[in-house]
């Protein structure tokens, strides 16, 4: 199954106590980029996102803003 996240929701397959990502609009509807691509590692919020599960594996479904920082080491 393909899930795709709309508007400014990314996608995120929680690792250990580290976490993943991709999407967003302006005021005027116009889509924007988000700071994050897929395979970015990053800190988000705590309580944001939903839980879902893709071919058996569980994701977090959060909006671009529930996202913190991308971890670059």
């Amino acid at each position: 199954m393909t899930l795709k996240p709309l508007g400014d929701r990314v996608l995120v397959k929680p690792a250990p106590k580290e976490e993943k990502t991709s999407s967003g609009r302006d005021q005027d509807g116009n889509r924007i980029p988000v700071d994050v691509k897929a395979g970015d590692e990053v800190f988000y919020g705590k309580f944001g996102g939903n839980e879902v599960k893709v071919d058996g594996e569980d994701f977090l479904l959060l909006r671009a803003d529930d996202i913190y920082a991308i971890i670059e080491e």
